[in-house]
């Protein structure tokens, strides 16, 4: 599985950090800061790379608040996230309250779109 984040947001970084100290081998950590690479793999371009977490697991991309259960459901310490989280009024709500956190956090990072 390969996850695509930003490297360059301070909260995304931190929240990543946790992640990647389970050191899970099958799970690849891409940074989308200055990654041509990322956007050919996804089929995305920059502006949505940076507007919402990325995983492709399977050939298949997936993104935002899915993406997070994705992930989740591979590290067993988050497992139970992925539980909990995925149930559907609760997903419904962690999708609607996702997309308003990653829009702040697009346009407090969109400055990274000016090449």
């Amino acid at each position: 599985m390969r996850v695509y984040f930003n490297n360059s947001c301070k909260i995304c970084k931190a929240e990543i950090d946790l992640y990647k100290r389970e050191k899970l081998k099958e799970i690849d950590w891409i940074d989308i800061t200055n990654n041509n690479l990322a956007e050919q793999e996804t089929s995305k371009n920059k502006k949505q790379l940076l507007r919402r977490l990325h995983v492709i697991e399977d050939k298949k991309v997936i993104e935002g608040a899915e993406a997070f259960l994705v992930l989740w459901k591979k590290i067993p310490k988050y497992k139970f996230l992925h539980n909990f989280f995925r149930l559907p009024i609760i997903f419904n709500i962690f999708s609607f309250v996702y997309e308003i956190i990653a829009f702040f956090l697009y346009l407090k990072n969109k400055k990274q779109l000016k090449d």
